[in-house]
C-alpha cells in the first residue's frame, strides 16, 4: 500500500488545531477542516468537477489544503491516482487523515513540502494533469488575514506565474492544467500560462444572474497550439440566495462541469 502521508524533512511542524466535522458533495464525502482560520468554501469543489480525468490517470492538486479537490475528485473518477502537496504540515496531516477515512489511502498520497523545493519523491513531467487553486491575493497588494494559516493558504508567497510555472514543470507534454482563481486576475493567469499551452478554455461563475463573475477555472494543455475557448459557466445562486439547480448539481450530487 502507498505511505499516505510524505513529509519532507525540511516541513516545520505545527500545534494541533480545534477541527470540525463535516461533509462535502452531499455527505458522499466525509471532510474534517480547522475550526479557525482558511476554511473550505465552493472553490476546491468548482476545481474538481472542472478536471477532465479518467480512470488510470495520474493527477497532482498543488497546493492541496485538507484534500477537499482531491477528495472530490477521487470520489467522482473512481481508478484516477492523485498526489497532494501541501507545504502546512499540519493541513497535509489533516488530509492525510481525510484521505483514510473516505477509505481512499490506495488512490491519494499526500506529501508535505514547499512547491519551490518540491520533494524528490514527485516525478518532473510524471503527472497527466495538475490541478490548483492557489493563493488569490497578490502578495503586494494583500490586506493580509491576521490568522497565519489562512494567510499562508490565501495570500501569495511566490507569485502567480511562478505558481504556474511550477505546475507545468510536473506535467507530461499534451498533459492539462486546471486552475480555479479570482476572475479578476484572470489576465495574470493567461500571462502566466506565457504561450506555452494551448486549447485554453474558461469556464466563469457568476454569484447571480447578472452580476459580474466572481471565479474562473482556467484549463490549459502543455505543448499544443489549439485556440482558447469560453466555455458555458455557471449560475451559483438564485434571487433568494440558494444555490440553483445546476450548481447543486455540481456541489452535491458531483456533476462534472463541461
Amino acid at each position: 500500500m502507498r505511505p499516505r502521508l510524505v513529509i519532507d524533512r525540511d516541513a516545520e511542524e505545527a500545534p494541533a488545531e480545534v477541527l470540525t466535522n463535516g461533509a462535502l458533495l452531499g455527505g458522499r464525502v466525509k471532510f474534517r477542516q480547522p475550526a479557525r482560520g482558511y476554511r473550505v468554501a465552493v472553490d476546491p469543489i468548482l476545481l474538481a468537477a472542472a478536471v477532465p480525468a479518467e480512470a488510470g490517470d495520474r493527477v497532482l492538486d498543488l497546493g492541496a489544503g485538507a484534500g477537499a479537490a482531491a477528495l472530490c475528485l477521487a470520489e467522482r473518477v473512481p481508478g484516477c491516482r492523485i498526489d497532494c502537496l501541501e507545504a502546512q504540515q499540519a493541513l497535509a496531516r489533516l488530509a492525510a487523515e481525510n484521505v483514510t477515512a473516505n477509505k481512499f489511502d490506495s488512490r491519494i498520497i499526500v506529501h508535505v513540502g514547499d512547491l519551490r523545493r518540491p520533494p524528490l519523491d514527485l516525478a518532473r513531467n510524471g503527472f497527466d494533469l495538475v490541478m490548483t487553486n492557489p493563493p488569490y491575493m497578490a502578495g503586494p497588494a494583500a490586506d493580509p488575514p491576521p490568522d497565519a494559516s489562512k494567510r499562508k493558504a490565501t495570500v501569495e508567497e511566490v507569485s502567480l506565474e511562478a505558481w504556474i510555472d511550477v505546475a507545468l514543470r510536473f506535467l507530461k507534454p499534451r498533459g492539462r492544467l486546471c486552475v480555479v482563481h479570482r476572475a479578476d486576475r484572470l489576465d495574470d493567469l493567461i500571462v502566466a500560462l506565457g504561450g506555452r499551452c494551448g486549447e485554453v478554455t474558461v469556464i466563469p461563475f457568476w454569484p447571480r444572474a447578472g452580476e459580474p463573475a466572481r471565479r474562473v477555472v482556467v484549463r490549459a494543455r502543455k505543448a499544443v497550439r489549439t485556440p482558447a475557448q469560453l466555455l458555458p459557466g455557471l449560475v451559483l445562486h438564485g434571487a433568494d440566495g440558494a444555490f440553483t439547480a445546476e450548481a447543486e448539481q455540481v456541489l452535491r450530487d458531483g456533476k462534472a462541469l463541461p
